[in-house]
């Protein structure tokens, strides 16, 4: 069976937890989009972790970690973080790379400098790790494709292509030296030697994967709020977030997916701009919420910045989950709230003078104000709680609300960053 692990919101969500938990009992792993540009932190009994490229299951030896066609393989970043992790004790993970995966080059890194260089006060947040123009170019179809590696003669004659296109704007847009062709195919040698003890067809090996019955998990980065079709567009990622594209970023039918875990936070996060309804405008009240959160607090795992944060989006996150097509929803770090009398929850937005339920298109989602209601907190500390009868009455009221609101199936509650810190929960 294939289950996908998703997030319902604008990432963040604890993605890396959930897929590290259920990997205990799964035999492939699969990274099916988006780059080293999101990371997922994840805390076990090895130590605390960032991944950024390395699909989440790599704690587990006994499976077999994928990076699919889908994703923007920034290859010495991958390279970098297994030896990272083995280095810190973790056995060296089984890793498989797609053969038809394609590369973060070093001028996809420079151009999107350039780009947020030139945007200045309007840019678009990137982490700067190539990921948009890693994208155009894919679509462009002047993408390189791990397999062009091998054919030297094809290769050579493709950067000189992409040369003749890529210094034209740099030069004259940027006012920057222009790309040698020479020195990328010496690059592009390097990045093969690294690529071929791993490349596989992945695709086939997927297949008979699941004809011998295995379980394979796929995971996503980042959550529905920043697809480009679906999401806060233009203040989205370059890649589909969603489970539905989990099939093509894999290389499996889309009828083999028969489980989806979407991931969202037992409050609201986001990184960059964008609209973002339920944020937390009181300075003061943010930075509390923000220096509590998460395993360390709310820092991009990536880029180190503080994320924005807020209350619990019911609108938002009922749009996240359907679209997800969620069968059931992991709410995470609900540990965090403890501290309040009181807990806000988003369960409407007003706009344009109507009350509104239903998460509405980008440029009426930028005038759209919260509707709040107010809940009552537990005021104590749930970390080592196991089962959901003995939370708080006012905790558990908390999770049923949110449930009631969303229309989806709340089946695990992490009360902590561990492992171990995960509460199963039977659908009423």
């Amino acid at each position: 069976m294939v289950k996908a692990i998703v997030g319902a919101n604008w990432g963040d969500e604890g993605k890396g937890k959930i897929t590290d938990v259920l990997a205990e009992t799964a035999d492939v792993v699969v990274r099916f989009q988006g780059g080293a540009n999101a990371g997922h932190t994840i805390k076990n009994r090895y130590g605390k972790f960032a991944l950024h490229t390395c699909p989440s299951g790599v704690f587990n030896e006994n499976v077999t970690n994928i990076i699919g066609n889908g994703v923007a393989l920034n290859l010495p970043s991958l390279m970098r973080e297994v030896e990272e992790i083995v280095s810190k004790g973790v056995p060296r993970p089984r890793l498989l790379i797609s053969d038809r995966v394609q590369l973060v080059m070093p001028y996809h890194i420079l151009f999107d400098e350039c780009e947020e260089e030139r945007l200045s006060g309007k840019a678009f947040g990137s982490t700067k790790s190539g990921i948009a123009p890693f994208y155009s170019d894919k679509y462009a179809k002047i993408g390189i494709q791990v397999g062009e590696l091998f054919d030297e003669e094809y290769l050579k004659e493709h950067l000189e292509n992409i040369c003749t296109l890529k210094n034209t704007m740099l030069v004259h847009l940027y006012h920057r030296e222009p790309l040698n062709p020479e020195k990328l195919f010496e690059t592009c040698m390097e990045y093969r030697d690294m690529a071929e003890p791993y490349l596989a067809d992945t695709s086939a090996f997927l297949r008979d994967s699941l004809k011998e019955g295995k379980t394979v998990l796929l995971e996503g980065q980042l959550g529905t709020m920043k697809d480009p079709d679906l999401g806060i567009y233009p203040m989205v990622t370059s890649s589909h977030t969603v489970a539905g594209y989990g099939a093509v970023g894999a290389g499996i039918p889309p009828y083999e997916i028969t489980q989806v875990v979407a991931v969202t936070k037992a409050y609201s996060s986001a990184v960059g701009a964008g609209a973002f309804t339920s944020e937390i405008l009181d300075p003061d009240q943010a930075e509390e919420l923000r220096r509590r959160g998460g395993d360390g607090g709310e820092y991009g795992a990536t880029t180190g910045r503080p994320r924005r944060v807020g209350w619990y989006d019911c609108v938002a996150s009922r749009y996240g989950c359907a679209l997800q097509g969620a069968t059931d929803v992991a709410l995470t770090v609900l540990d965090v709230l403890g501290y309040l009398d009181e807990i806000p929850v988003c369960v409407a937005y007003e706009a344009d003078g109507k009350r509104i339920t239903d998460f509405p298109t980008p440029r009426i989602l930028e005038r759209a104000k919260p509707v709040f209601e107010m809940l009552p907190g537990w005021k104590c500390d749930i970390s080592g709680i196991r089962t959901f009868q003995e939370l708080p009455e006012n905790c558990r009221n908390y999770v049923n609300f949110i449930e009631e609101k969303i229309g989806f199936p709340i089946t695990m509650i992490s009360n902590g960053p561990s492992r171990e810190e995960i509460i199963y929960r039977e659908r009423r």
